[in-house]
């Protein structure tokens, strides 16, 4: 019929076609799950669960929560606090209470919620609850206001808090801003129970022996059940279980073994830096001795003077009682440098050393009249006849003895009174 055409009634004119809006395609997506799922939920809360569920910029987790209070916010009443245990919305949202505390985190910075502060009871002293508000961008994006409305309904929303503030005064300024309770805890602690990304650095060398990470992480747990440390154990053991053809085997082996590999290694430290503090030691005193060569140092009585070599490997010691000055080679350097260190020797001065001169040649032993002059080191003694008679009669006992002939000398037979006192008497053992 002609009258129905597009020409002839002219429908196009009179009445234009609306353009095309995606939210209505997204609209009836919802109205098609709505009805295919039979929820009871009602239709404004469904399509607001849906927009919030498919909410593009978001990630999952957020959209999962965003929809969860969305269907749990009151739709007529939508900037209203949301009245939910964390347990609901966990549920709701099917997420862990950390991955929750994240997802909300993600929420407040894309502008979609505000989280009051948490109050205090005043009467009381514990900690109130701190509730959800969604903002007005949140609200327009899931349905519940309309553009025109959202001026009106946030200044009386503004308006409704001032007045609840002023006239409830059991909520008192927090004094913390962190709440009681096992679940405010740090959402990216450092230390969690589970395993580490890395190895630790001692360890990482059970890798080259066929170990794997998972399983150096075992061991580490056994020997903790042993009450072993797994690095001192491996420290202790390396040159061995690097050997080892089965190394895992040994290695638990040892850690069920009763060894206290950790005094082990203790006592390896104590050895090396008391090693190293010996060695640095005697590089300290080969320095100063090295540093003293060529000088001349004086104690501090000024009795003695002492001079190291050029060479510095010995070191003359004048006594100023003494003729002649003494030579110290090898292990000088030590006792030196401890008498430097006490201060009881210095360098000397030219000044002290001709006091020094002058003291050793005044101190020099003259003869007194009506004795003998003392022989000096440098002139021979003479031999008397007393001196020879003895030494003849020492060797004849000498060879007596040597021969097992036992011999009376000539006072023991003067001693008994006998006359013959001018030969030994001799006698076969």
């Amino acid at each position: 019929m002609l009258i129905a055409q597009h020409s002839v009634a002219g429908e196009g004119e009179l009445h234009p076609l609306p353009l095309h809006d995606e939210s209505v395609d997204i609209d009836q997506t919802a109205m098609d799950h709505f009805l295919a799922g039979q929820s009871n939920l009602p239709w404004v809360v469904f399509r607001a669960a849906h927009r919030a569920a498919n909410f593009p910029t978001l990630p999952a987790r957020a959209r999962a929560v965003l929809a969860a209070l969305a269907r749990t916010v009151d739709a007529k009443n939508p900037y209203a606090s949301i009245f939910a245990r964390r347990e609901l919305l966990t549920g709701r949202a099917m997420q862990s209470m950390r991955t929750f505390y994240r997802s909300l985190d993600d929420l407040e910075a894309a502008g979609l919620i505000e989280r009051a502060p948490q109050k205090r009871y005043g009467t009381a002293g514990l900690f109130g609850r701190a509730y959800l508000h969604l903002t007005e961008r949140s609200a327009m994006v899931l349905g519940y206001i309309d553009t025109d409305d959202a001026q009106e309904l946030n200044e009386a929303v503004q308006s409704s808090d001032i007045g609840h503030s002023a006239v409830d005064p059991t909520f008192d300024t927090p004094c913390a801003s962190v709440a009681d309770g096992a679940i405010y805890k740090d959402l990216s602690p450092k230390n969690q129970k589970r395993q580490p990304g890395r190895l630790p650095a001692d360890l990482e060398r059970l890798l080259s022996l066929g170990f794997r990470d998972f399983l150096i992480f075992k061991l580490m747990r056994e020997a903790k059940a042993h009450a072993k440390l797994l690095s001192d154990v491996v420290e202790a053991t390396w040159e061995h279980l690097r050997q080892a053809k089965r190394p895992i085997s040994y290695l638990r082996a040892l850690l069920r073994s009763p060894v206290d590999f950790g005094h082990q290694i203790r006592a390896k430290r104590t050895a090396h830096e008391r090693e190293a503090r010996e060695v640095a030691r005697l590089a300290q005193i080969e320095t100063t001795a090295r540093e003293c060569v060529g000088q001349t140092f004086i104690d501090i009585d000024e009795t003695r003077l002492i001079a190291v070599s050029s060479d510095g490997q010995s070191i003359s010691i004048q006594n100023y009682q003494e003729i002649s000055p003494r030579i110290a080679a090898g292990q000088w350097a030590e006792p030196f440098v401890a008498a430097l260190k006490a201060k009881t020797l210095g360098r000397a001065t030219q000044q002290q050393i001709d006091d020094f001169r002058d003291k050793c040649a005044k101190h020099v032993v003259r003869p007194t009249v009506g004795h003998a002059e003392k022989p000096t080191l440098n002139q021979p003694r003479t031999r008397t006849p007393d001196i020879g008679s003895r030494l003849s009669e020492m060797k004849r006992t000498l060879r007596a003895a040597c021969a097992g002939v036992s011999r009376v000398s000539k006072t023991a037979n003067a001693d008994d009174g006998s006359s013959q006192d001018c030969a030994p008497s001799y006698s076969i053992r």
